[in-house]
């Protein structure tokens, strides 16, 4: 949990300095750093998704999650939770947009590769180094975030605890299962999700990312589910 909790703590210490530079950097600048983080994005999305082998499970896991997303609606569900934090700390944050700075955190520092094998490296074999290269990203990330929209990112760090930790705990379990080839598959997806997320921060689009988010444990659901026969 080492990796998963420096993580956390840089994050929130990112989005606090993104709160004291908050007002001190132009709109101008502003605008223009979060298309560099855009194509950022949409370049680390790119460069996983070609990991993957399995087109065809790419197609499949992508169809049924949004199918599953789109059922439970998980996109309003975040944001519905971003507002009722926001109306709880609403004193406090002067009625600022909690919401669109916690879902957008969220998905950008918990559905990537790294998060993902990271996350299993350090359950798995106790390898931290990835997760401690995220945490330098995420943290300086948050600052710019923070800067712009909001103090609803360092809320994000939470939902990064909970996610990565969990798959921490579970990677011993599935290490046993899935092989490296399917854990490229995995993250393939999730690759494509934060391509995604790179187009609604460029302005390309306006897509509603976390209901896609099963389609992650689309896969891992079909590895287990195969190995047992």
């Amino acid at each position: 949990m080492l990796g998963t909790i420096v993580n956390t703590v840089a994050i929130v210490v990112g989005s606090i300095l993104g709160l004291l530079l908050k007002g001190g950097i132009p709109k101008r600048f502003n605008d223009m750093i979060m298309k560099a983080l855009g194509l950022s994005v949409l370049y680390i999305g790119i460069s996983g998704s070609l990991k993957s082998t399995d087109t065809l499970l790419l197609i499949l896991s992508l169809i049924i999650g949004a199918v599953i997303g789109e059922l439970a609606d998980i996109d309003k569900w975040l944001n519905d939770l971003g507002k009722a934090i926001e109306n709880r700390f609403k004193k406090i944050t002067k009625g600022g947009n909690i919401a669109e700075g916690f879902v957008s955190a969220s998905l950008l520092f918990c559905i990537g590769s790294m998060a993902i094998v990271g996350s299993i490296k350090s359950g798995l074999e106790g390898d931290h180094t990835m997760l401690f290269i995220k945490s330098m990203l995420d943290g300086i990330t948050s600052i710019i975030y923070t800067s712009s929209m909001g103090i609803g990112v360092i809320f994000s760090a939470a939902a990064v605890f909970l996610y990565q930790g969990a798959i921490t705990l579970a990677a011993g379990f599935l290490g046993s299962i899935l092989q490296e080839g399917q854990i490229a598959n995995i993250t393939g997806i999730g690759s494509i999700l934060i391509m995604g997320l790179g187009f609604n921060l460029l302005g390309i689009a306006k897509i509603k990312v976390a209901n896609f988010l099963p389609a992650i444990f689309v896969p891992m659901v079909y590895y287990i589910v195969s190995s047992l026969f």
